[in-house]
């Protein structure tokens, strides 16, 4: 199934997946050891920092072979990526999705450069990703605010004709200095008028319930990555801190496990959000 379809479907179930980053292949296993036990589907995201770091061709190698040996459905996405030419680069290479990040141009440039992206797209009938609003990154400011409208989202996804679009409701990129409180309200207008299905990022430290509320709401994709990296280093660090071992094989695994922690934590998230068999939600069953 292509990931477009497969998020029309989980939107219109009111459930969502998972979007994880992974940077070596250490973080890649422990990613697909927490998917493979939880049966459910997964996107495995990869953004320039990575692509740059283990190169195009090794990167997407290492995520199919790694889906295909642990017998999950899964896809590979381009995360953030703020050009054209990126973008190109990595559906001629064979990537499922891609995400186009225009969202700190003007409104009209934004639109412009989704579009083209969009176009590209057809082409390989891959899935496409924007965003609209901000959502501080790594190393930016966190104070301002600059939620996504919803009249500007119903704009931006039908002059663009995208499959996802990345919302600003009150999360960030990274660590959070106090816990985040969403917008709800605003994205429940949003998913009432735009046509596309609606990404969360910035998972990582949202509170578990949040996350489910949020996915209530229309959420179908949640991405967590610096939850993924922070469980990877400090576990590593306290390992290295008392071993004297140099065999890499033997000091990676406890961070393998960190990381498979982390994300069946967040598996278990939206597995209990799911719908039943009458299409009610399990998380408003259980309130």
């Amino acid at each position: 199934m292509k990931l477009k379809d497969k998020l029309r479907e989980l939107h219109a179930n009111k459930s969502a997946i998972l979007a994880t980053n992974f940077y070596n292949f250490e973080t890649l296993q422990g990613i697909l050891k927490a998917v493979k036990s939880s049966g459910q589907p997964i996107i495995l995201q990869l953004t320039q920092s990575s692509i740059d770091y283990m190169g195009l061709e090794n990167c997407l190698a290492l995520a199919r072979a790694g889906l295909k040996s642990a017998g999950i459905e899964g896809w590979v996405h381009l995360d953030h990526a703020n050009s054209y030419e990126l973008v190109e680069r990595c559906l001629h290479a064979g990537f499922d999705s891609v995400m186009i990040d225009g969202s700190e141009l003007p409104f009209e440039q934004n639109i412009e450069l989704t579009r083209r992206v969009v176009k590209l797209a057809e082409q390989f009938d891959a899935n496409v990703e924007a965003e609209l609003g901000y959502v501080a990154k790594l190393g930016q400011s966190t104070d301002k605010v600059a939620f996504t409208e919803p009249e500007d989202a119903k704009t931006f996804v039908a002059e663009t004709g995208i499959n996802a679009l990345a919302v600003a409701i009150g999360t960030v990129h990274g660590f959070y200095k106090s816990e985040p409180k969403l917008d709800f309200a605003r994205l429940e207008q949003i998913n009432g008028v735009a046509n596309a299905c609606l990404v969360l990022h910035g998972g990582s430290g949202v509170p578990h319930e949040q996350v489910r509320r949020a996915v209530e709401l229309g959420i179908t994709k949640i991405n967590v990555a610096t939850e993924l990296k922070d469980a990877f280093m400090r576990k590593l660090k306290d390992v290295l801190s008392y071993s004297k071992e140099i065999d890499l094989r033997k000091v990676f695994p406890p961070a393998i496990d960190a990381v498979s922690g982390i994300v069946e934590s967040k598996l278990n998230i939206i597995a209990q959000g799911e719908p039943d068999a009458a299409g009610r939600s399990k998380v408003l069953q259980a309130k």
